[in-house]
């Protein structure tokens, strides 16, 4: 090889080396950077563009080429199939393989090495005199190295260095040597790779001169060490790292001790320009940024690694000066400047590997770190309390490059930000709060975890301006911090229990309140500003259970002479106050004022209302009546508002109108908290404004906005809570609500994911709700819960059955949905769906949980015939249709529709029915279950009710029943027969006959009805003249249909032989329709549900003819008793539906009691006696009162078997009105466990619609609801008897 050929082979070399010298310094020792060699072409993707490598291939190609091509022809020849066949691989390793055996190989290799090692030689010899070279220019100023103390550039060229050389650079950097010697040691060490210098054996005596080397007052020694030191932080692991970083904090440490530099205070200032100021800074900041970069690392390493760091880092900040005014700078001061938010302490306690670490170091050794902290917000506070205006700037050096010169107060004030944001994480942590009661120099008792929290909170007190979003310093404004630190105190249970609910810092928060309620003049430095923030502390903490109980129940505030009242009520009178005002307020600037603290304190109290205990306290104050009054004049004003026009002032037009917007919005967000119980939906109804709540709640979902900043889950429960009445429904349609939803599952179901499934197709789900429908599918179920929801959104409206449908044609209601995916019964229809199988399958799986309220299926069946439609997809799923065996096909829809048949066709509990599954079995016979094609259905899934046991106290019943009674008793017979009820119920497991319970229930009945003081509505009229014109009465096929489905359950229970039985129910049907009608109001409300008939069949006086075994009389008798009692509002809804009783504008909303006072009060004990069941319902975003109504409207109808539900219409009736509330708690109680395990599969809804319950006796948990009636019967019962006339 010629020279030119070998200097340009040098050249190459050179130019690759300097390519990959990243890679090659990162490696620790030689054997490393061996490795990074070897395996660099599959690491590096410009690896083939390189020169050097281009150079090699060529070489390669020239010598091997023919030999290479020479093989594989000889291979092809040998065996054909090689070049073409999955053998291909192993062709090339055989042709490989022979090529390196060759004897052309063997010289391209020899060569080839001895060319490359002529040119590594080349390199080598002439490195001296370029190192030499570049000293020289570096001596004579040709070359420029600027200080970078964070280490973010390093592009000296990589070599390697010997332990002599190293013992020599050791020897020059001895701190008795002259500066330019040791200067031109360091700048040899910086070229030298790291991992050679920190692994050499005279690394501890380097270690200590280039410390000593940073104490000097040379700026260029100190530079060129930190330089060295940041390029090993960069390069090096933790476990070598540390020892310099320990090295770095003991060097700034006795750079402290040895200058003493003075804190600013007065005029003086503190110049970071000064050179040992500078130095320092830079030192720290070196510091600083090690500590925030190797959290991210060091979990890979020892403990210990962390410990030496992070107790060098303690150690270094405990070196704090005292509070005298000649305080001593100290490194925290400074550490304030480099990171004033304490970013290093907020990566130290993320993760629980460090965190535990530096909590154990601050409670065994440096506490002095928190008590610093401590005492440094003290004197902030202080200070600020003796000032009428403080400094509210922030240092210059928190990220600003405004200038270089900070004064006293600007330094004090990064500290306490720094010593703010240190606290505000320790205390989020238990083995943090353990640090406390910490001693403090400027208070004489030592500071709890309460005193520190009502520092906080006064700091916050301190702030003069509203926060400005736009700031860019507003995230260090002392306010902001303190806020964000109650906010993550709040989110967590332990930390808010301990920290915030208490009673001095309620206090504390609701002085100003107090103080401004009573017309005093605030100690705020501007309430305008901090009233806001108070209330947002407020509602973050009554979102808590904790905090709400607090809020509620506590009187710890002293309003006024000697009187104590609780926090809710003060800020419901306040809030109430504001509004007034706000309504009376003349001046733009006063409004404006007014609404933005009114807005903040009438979320505080939406928060309270949305939770039963809360609308139960607060009810009385009338929030929502306010909220809508103000809501409405704010929606006029804004629509007297004219266009803005270029010609007037447009900004103030528009400012103005965005302002009242806002306003306006605030005020729907309120009322639209009342949503999320059942009374707060009765109460919202009141006030004029549900489509408009209804209509704004659609607008924040459109726009995938949250419900409020403090609510953690979605608008499920707000929905679902609405959907169980009709305006609910209603409001919901004509939002838009329900054709989003019904296209949403359309685009989920029909349409799919088309543009992913070309690159990569999915599975075919084997499930009929596809994951994708899921979320659809049960917001649907929500939605349609309720059969007032179904009878609003499906009465009278018809199915298209079109001829022909257009392939995007998407339906927009429900009816569509039901004819599209369900009554598919014509072939249209069929081909109109992309995916027949899947829709049809989805379709009847929603018909079947539709179907699970009777008061749907009858309407569904009614209007749609349902059940013709089938049958008759049944018999069209046979393999002859003509005839023959009729074998049916079984598929996913078969099963399913059979299912469905069964459900609908069959009535009766978990013991008195079976319901076939929805899947194959394993075996030779797959699905055993007979299928049909008309009814009745084999008598297969008809069970025998089970034969039940004589209980042996049940003759003492009957006897007492049947003994006389006198005047002298009459008040205790009440009381006696509860006694021995429970004493019969709990003896045993063994019931009551079916005689016994319907004697006892007509004898309790009349007694009632008898009584003044139980007697509680009007009792019905009878003549002979009204029972002639029941005869008259038509029955709407609705009822038909329900007294179908009640002669087939009586007569499978054995409870109805007599052939006329069918005309004695039509005949009790009649009367009670007719004398009912008589004391109903006269109802002209749009809703379906706010109309004079009943919406749906009466299933109490189904129940009660056969308790009676189908003797009418004596069934109307009854019903007519019990018509004026108490109990019959909320057992009987057909009876206090628009009763005349009742106030016009409870009954013109068709909302029951039974919804808004027993189900509220269901949810509302719920909360604390079943903790665990209240959680799962809140994540599913169903919501308890949903699933009572469906098991309270319909009397347990297919969920219990008979004798139980015999006994709920007897305890409700003899024990009060109550026990409903209690009996459903039982039920649900019972329920706990499965429901656990339905959330985690997100099936609750769908399981407790369509599962009865199993296992389930009345018996087993009446001392469970007894013990529910001494806690709660004062609060419910009397909440009961208000239904005819409710604080509204």
């Amino acid at each position: 090889m010629s020279s030119e050929e070998e200097e340009q082979l040098a050249a190459q070399l050179k130019q690759f080396l300097r390519s990959i010298d990243e890679r090659l310094s990162g490696a620790p020792t030689p054997q490393s950077a061996e490795e990074v060699l070897l395996h660099l072409e599959e690491t590096d993707k410009n690896f083939h563009n390189y020169e050097f490598v281009q150079h090699l291939r060529q070489r390669v190609e020239t010598s091997l080429g023919c030999v290479v091509d020479k093989e594989l022809g000889k291979l092809s020849r040998e065996d054909g199939q090689h070049a073409v066949d999955s053998c291909h691989d192993a062709l090339i390793h055989t042709a490989t393989g022979r090529s390196q055996a060759s004897a052309q190989y063997q010289e391209m290799t020899q060569t080839l090495r001895a060319t490359v090692t002529a040119a590594a030689e080349r390199l080598l010899s002439s490195f001296d005199d370029d190192q030499l070279r570049k000293e020289e220019e570096m001596q004579h100023g040709r070359y420029a190295d600027h200080c970078s103390d964070s280490g973010d550039s390093f592009n000296q060229c990589y070599t390697f260095i010997r332990q002599e050389q190293l013992q020599a650079l050791a020897e020059k950097l001895d701190p008795s040597q002259p500066k330019e010697v040791r200067r031109e040691a360091l700048q040899a060490l910086r070229h030298a790779p790291a991992s050679d210098v920190l692994s050499c054996e005279v690394w501890a005596r380097l270690r200590q001169n280039l410390c000593a080397a940073l104490t000097e007052p040379d700026a260029e020694l100190s530079d060129h060490v930190l330089q060295f030191f940041a390029k090993s932080f960069s390069s090096l692991p933790l476990n070598v790292t540390r020892e310099i970083y320990s090295s770095l904090a003991r060097s700034v440490q006795s750079s402290f001790l040895s200058l003493k530099l003075s804190f600013p205070s007065g005029a003086a200032v503190l110049d970071i320009n000064r050179p040992e100021i500078s130095s320092l800074l830079k030192q720290m900041r070196l510091m600083n940024d090690f500590q925030k970069e190797a959290t991210t690392f060091w979990i890979r390493h020892p403990e210990k690694y962390m410990e030496e760091i992070i107790e060098s880092t303690f150690s270094l900040l405990s070196l704090h000066g005292d509070s005298s005014p000649e305080k001593v700078l100290g490194p925290t001061d400074l550490l304030a400047l480099l990171d004033v938010q304490a970013t290093w302490f907020t990566k130290l306690m993320h993760g629980s590997y460090s965190r535990t670490l530096v909590l154990r170091l601050l409670q065994s050794k440096y506490k002095n770190l928190m008590e610093a902290a401590v005492q440094q917000c003290l004197l902030y506070l202080e200070c600020c309390q003796h000032c009428t205006r403080i400094h509210s700037e922030e240092p210059h050096g928190s990220g600003s490059p405004i200038g270089s010169v900070y004064s006293g107060k600007e330094l004090r004030y990064a500290v306490v930000v720094h010593s703010l944001c240190v606290l505000g994480k320790v205390l989020l942590y238990a083995n943090g709060r353990k640090l406390f009661p910490i001693k403090a120099a400027a208070r004489k008792d030592p500071v709890t975890l309460t005193d520190l929290v009502v520092i906080f909170i006064n700091i916050m007190y301190q702030h003069h301006q509203p926060l400005c979003s736009d700031s860019s310093h507003a995230a260090l404004c002392p306010s902001a911090l303190v806020i964000a630190t109650l906010s993550a105190m709040c989110e967590r249970t332990e930390c808010a229990d301990q920290c915030l609910h208490q009673a001095p810092v309620v206090e504390t928060l609701m002085a100003p309140v107090i103080q401004a309620l009573g017309g005093r003049q605030t100690k705020l430095k501007c309430p305008a500003a901090t009233l806001p923030l108070i209330a947002d502390v407020l509602a973050r903490m009554v979102n808590t259970d904790r905090g709400l109980a607090l809020f509620l129940y506590d009187k710890n505030l002293l309003v006024g002479h000697n009187e104590r009242s609780t926090a809710a009520h003060v800020l419901l009178r306040f809030t109430l106050t504001l509004l007034e005002r706000e309504l009376s307020a003349s001046s733009e600037g006063e409004i404006l004022s007014l609404r933005a603290v009114c807005g903040s304190f009438i979320s505080v109290c939406g928060q309270m209302c949305k939770s039963c205990e809360g609308l139960q306290v607060l009810e009385a104050y009338s929030l929502h009546k306010a909220a809508a009054a103000a809501w409405r004049k704010t929606s006029s004003l804004s629509e007297r508002i004219p266009t803005p026009v270029p010609e007037n002032n447009l900004a103030t037009s528009t400012q103005k109108l965005q302002h009242l917007q806002m306003w306006e919005e605030t005020l729907l967000d309120s009322l639209l908290n009342f949503t999320a119980t059942p009374k707060g939906v009765l109460l919202l109804h009141q006030t004029g404004a549900m489509q408009e709540c209804i209509s704004h709640m659609f607008s924040r979902f459109n726009k995938k906005l949250q419900v409020s900043r403090h609510e953690k889950f979605g608008y499920g429960v707000m929905v679902t809570q609405v959907a169980a009445t009709g305006t609910g429904a209603m409001a919901l349609q004509r939002s838009g609500y329900v054709g989003a939803l019904v296209l949403e599952l359309w685009s989920a179901l029909e349409c799919g994911n088309e543009d992913v499934r070309v690159v990569r197709p999915e599975p075919t789900s084997m499930e009929p709700i596809d994951r994708r429908c899921l979320k659809s599918f049960l917001s649907l179920v929500n939605l349609l819960s309720s059969s007032q929801s179904v009878w609003q959104l499906l009465f009278g409206q018809p199915l298209a059955n079109k001829s022909e449908y257009m392939l995007r044609e998407v339906p927009s209601s429900v009816p569509d949905l039901i004819d599209r995916l369900i009554a598919v019964n014509s072939s249209a229809k069929i081909r109109s769906l992309f995916h027949y199988e899947q829709s049809h399958a989805f379709g009847l799986r929603l018909l079947s949980v539709l179907c699970s309220s009777l008061d749907s299926f009858l309407l569904l069946e009614s209007q749609y015939n349902i059940c013709a439609v089938l049958l008759q997809s049944q018999r069209d799923n046979t393999a002859d249709r003509n005839g023959g065996d009729g074998s049916f096909i079984l598929d996913n829809a078969s099963l399913e529709r059979n299912h469905t048949l069964v459900r609908v066709a069959v009535v009766g509990g978990p013991s008195e029915r079976r319901l076939p599954p929805r899947a194959l079995q394993e075996g030779d016979d797959p699905y055993p279950w007979p299928m049909f094609w008309s009814f009745p259905p084999p008598t297969c899934y008809t069970l025998d009710p089970p034969k039940t046991q004589q209980n042996p106290l049940e003759p003492e019943l009957r006897d007492f029943l049947t003994s006389p009674r006198n005047a002298t008793t009459e008040d205790s017979w009440m009381e006696t027969c509860r006694r021995l009820y429970h004493k019969v119920m709990t003896a045993g497991h063994h019931g009551l006959t079916a005689t016994v319970l319907a004697d006892l229930l007509e004898k309790v009945v009349y007694h009632l009805s008898k009584c003044s003081a139980e007697r509680f509505f009007s009792p019905p009229e009878h003549n002979k003249a009204q029972e002639a014109s029941a005869d008259t009465v038509a029955l709407s096929p609705v009822e038909m249909l329900g007294m179908d489905v009640c002669l087939r359950y009586g007569v499978a229970l054995k409870l109805l032989r007599q052939k006329d039985a069918a005309s004695h129910l039509t005949l009790l049907m009649k009367h009670v329709k007719n004398f009912l009608s008589r004391r109903r109001l006269p109802m002209s409300s749009p809703l379906l549900t706010g109309q004079k008939d009943y919406p749906g069949h009466d299933w109490l006086t189904s129940t009660v003819f056969l308790m009676m075994s189908g003797d009418w009389r004596r069934s109307l008798r009854l019903l007519r008793h019990l018509s004026s009692v108490l109990t019959s509002a909320f057992i009987w809804p057909a009876n206090i539906h628009a009763l005349v009783d009742l106030a016009v504008r409870v009954a013109e909303s068709g909302m029951s009691p039974l919804y808004w006072s027993s189900a509220h009060y269901v949810e509302m004990l719920l909360k604390d006696e079943l903790p665990l069941a209240h959680a799962a319902f809140r994540m599913s975003g169903f919501t308890p009162s949903q699933i009572c109504i469906h098991w309270l409207t319909q009397c347990f109808w297919n969920f219990l078997d008979w004798p139980e539900i015999c006994h709920y219409v007897c305890i409700c009736t003899l024990m009060g009105a109550d026990y409903q509330v209690y009996a459903c708690l039982a039920v649900l109680k019972h329920l706990q466990p499965l429901l656990l395990q339905q959330t985690q599969a997100r099936w609750i809804q769908v399981f407790l619609k369509e599962e009865p319950i199993q296992g389930f006796r009345f018996c087993d948990y009446l001392d469970f609801m007894q013990h529910l009636e001494r806690r709660y019967r004062n609060l419910v019962l009397s909440d009961m008897k208000s239904i005819c006339n409710p604080d509204l």
